[in-house]
């Protein structure tokens, strides 16, 4: 999880229904020791409505893919807390994409990163 946290980006590998895998560099941060990613496209984002249908997913970091589940969060108080460490992490870098990342529409597909499982290959 160490090298989660120190990630600016991680790569969520998302399995299709054919069995192609397509990626996606997401932003990531870390809450009391639990990472947190969300769609800067809300719903709207194929690859988060495939992780809500259950496809397999990996997150690559560090060059290394991990398989992992994401679970949607819903608590408002965690929303909002992952939405401050949001703008902790990026804020000053990226202040628009931020506010866009912390919109109604993004906040509501926050998921948290969990079951970090066994390394796969890297595709060639």
């Amino acid at each position: 999880m160490s090298t989660v946290m120190d990630s600016a980006e991680i790569v969520l590998w998302v399995r299709h229904a054919d069995g192609r895998w397509s990626a996606r560099t997401v932003w990531v941060v870390v809450l009391d020791g639990e990472a947190y990613v969300r769609s800067a496209f809300g719903r709207r984002s194929a690859w988060y409505r495939r992780v809500l249908r259950h496809a397999d997913t990996e997150a690559e970091v560090a060059g290394v893919r991990l398989s992992v589940t994401l679970r949607p969060v819903d608590a408002p108080e965690l929303v909002r807390r992952v939405s401050g460490a949001y703008r902790a992490k990026y804020g000053l870098s990226w202040p628009g994409p931020v506010e866009s990342m912390n919109g109604d529409e993004a906040a509501a597909t926050t998921m948290r990163l969990t079951n970090l499982g066994h390394a796969s290959q890297l595709p060639a």
